[in-house]
């Protein structure tokens, strides 16, 4: 390929909104543009490492024994009013209405229709264990689009549905999956972890999700490597650590703290760590707001507060008229002093002394604070996610590490959640009709995309994973308009890597040097080759590895063999 006739469509500046890397730089290497929020059109280059995920993805779902179906992305609210996720997956699902005025939405995912189908189709245990993918486009209308296509409304994924005939069959189809998420992460080129997570609108039993390990993940994940323990912070499990308060050292006192509303002002305000403050949050009770009281420095965990007794389900925070008539205050003043409603403290509370909280007064707070001298004791529970430094689960004495992650796939052991709500049922072997046991497993192919890059990137660009590069080597000649030289020289070179099947990007603009190395950096393919008259004078072709200074100068005679090596050697 020839840069002359393909659309290289790198840019130097990008919108002052765009907030993380690969965001920018898929913008900046011509991957993507928007066209409306949350959607993107994918340019050559994007879509060239697109199908390179996509296929590897596709390659490992065949070697599980999975068969690859395409499954309609509009589908009609029959289906997902018999499975009941109508009402319960929420705005994300986006409904419209034929000309017929029929309800439809646009497939987030294809749990019921796959369910349908094969209830159609299989009949008898002999022909289970079953599994079928598709690489589907899935529209999922986020509140707040963002990161790009990190967290997008229209993306692709790969998802598959495992049938069997009983528990033990899932459990084992589930693990063929598992397996194959790891290889297909590991041939990606990524650095990943699968941890123990919530199954959330999807349902299910056990579930598992992978993530890329990246600072700017969304996700936090809690490991330990020596206890051989991974998982999701919100699914951590922090029991009481038996520590009390001490004793009182300081009396109690209002003060002024005029334009406090979050913990960060408070802190700042009054010089104190966030470690030493309580944060009250008001959400919606079975029989009116409950308050729920964590440390400063720590974060509501939605999954267990949503579990609690007399929480409403779904969890919601109250609104601004419910808070200021049960506290008498408004956000960013609350505390539970006084607090005539329902409170529910995280365990880690209850060793604070001399905490800082909201008076119920409107820019003011209350130092000073201890439980029982000041207010009573209150219902204790686990509240919080895992942090640094909390014991891990299967080894309490050894601490948790918290990384960010980005998470790429998500199996599923769904069990009868949904071949009960259709009835799909087989004749298992003593005649008799029995429920399809599921399972089903998520990859977000195009999230990957970004995913890699902020694993894989500097100061200059992408640095891809082999595996998934747009072009494995770049041919950067110098003066290819002026100098027949190097035209041809870098030409013959083009002509036999193509010939031994290696993706390679000829560019034959006539811009300045620095322009073209800048260019090949920023799309970051792997290897580049510099033809120039000096070298080829002395028989030599400077080579370079992207995200490596070292330059090397490498014999012209028999350099696509010698690239070949290098290849095969870091793919």
């Amino acid at each position: 390929m020839k840069s002359t006739e393909y659309l290289l469509a790198t840019v130097r500046q990008v919108p002052a909104d765009v907030e993380i890397v690969s965001h920018r730089l898929m913008l900046r290497a011509g991957m993507i543009r928007q066209l409306a929020s949350g959607i993107y059109n994918w340019l050559p280059t994007g879509l060239r490492v697109l199908n390179k995920v996509e296929n590897i993805v596709r390659d490992e779902m065949n070697r599980a024994g999975a068969q690859e179906v395409l499954m309609p992305s509009v589908q009609p609210a029959e289906i997902w009013r018999e499975s009941g996720r109508w009402d319960f997956f929420g705005p994300e699902l986006l409904r419209f209405k034929d000309r017929h005025e029929r309800d439809f939405c646009l497939g987030p995912t294809h749990e019921e229709v796959i369910t349908t189908l094969i209830n159609n189709e299989i009949q008898s245990y002999r022909q289970l264990p079953a599994n079928f993918y598709q690489m589907q486009w899935k529209f999922r209308d986020e509140i707040r689009p963002r990161f790009g296509v990190m967290r997008c409304r229209e993306f692709l994924m790969k998802d598959a549905y495992s049938f069997d005939a009983s528990r033990q069959g899932m459990e084992q189809s589930y693990q063929v999956m598992y397996d194959a998420y790891c290889s297909a992460f590991r041939r990606l080129g990524l650095d990943f972890v699968a941890v123990a997570a919530d199954s959330g609108a999807i349902g299910g039993s056990v579930s598992n999700e992978f993530h890329v390990l990246a600072d700017s993940g969304e996700d936090g994940i809690g490991i330990n490597t020596e206890a051989g323990f991974a998982a999701n912070v919100e699914m951590i499990d922090l029991p009481p650590s038996g520590a009390q308060s001490s004793q009182p050292n300081k009396t109690l006192a209002v003060v002024d703290t005029p334009g406090v509303r979050s913990i960060a002002d408070l802190c700042e305000c009054l010089s104190i760590p966030a470690s030493k403050t309580l944060k009250t949050l008001l959400v919606r009770g079975d029989a009116g707001p409950v308050a729920l009281l964590l440390r400063g420095d720590h974060e509501l965990n939605q999954l267990k507060a949503a579990n609690l007794p007399g929480i409403a389900t779904p969890l919601q925070m109250e609104n601004v008229e419910t808070i200021a008539e049960a506290t008498g205050s408004e956000v960013g003043s609350i505390g539970p002093v006084g607090l005539e409603i329902p409170i529910i403290a995280d365990y880690s509370t209850r060793a604070m002394s001399d905490f800082v909280c909201g008076a119920n007064q409107p820019d003011r707070h209350l130092t000073g604070v201890n439980w029982q001298r000041d207010l009573p004791e209150p219902e204790f529970a686990d509240l919080r996610k895992a942090v640094d430094g909390d014991p891990c689960p299967n080894d309490p004495s050894l601490p948790l590490s918290v990384k960010r992650g980005i998470e790429v796939g998500h199996v599923f052991q769904l069990g009868t959640k949904y071949s009960e709500a259709f009835d799909a049922t087989c004749i298992d072997s003593a005649g008799d009709s029995v429920i399809m046991w599921m399972g089903c497993y998520g990859i977000g192919v195009s999230r990957i995309v970004a995913a890699a890059i902020e694993q894989n990137h500097d100061e200059s660009g992408i640095i891809w994973p082999e595996p998934i590069a747009p072009f494995l080597v770049c041919i950067v000649p110098i003066n290819f308009q002026q100098s027949d030289n190097v035209a041809q020289v870098s030409l013959k070179i083009h002509d036999e890597l193509a010939k031994a099947g290696i993706e390679v990007l000829l560019d034959d603009r006539d811009d300045r040097p620095g322009v073209k190395f800048a260019d090949m950096d920023l799309i970051g393919i792997p290897h580049r080759l510099v033809v120039s008259d000096r070298g080829i004078a002395k028989g030599q072709i400077e080579y370079k590895r992207r995200g490596t200074d070292d330059v090397e100068l490498l014999p012209a005679e028999g350099i696509v063999d010698t690239l070949r090596s290098r290849i095969n050697r870091h793919g």
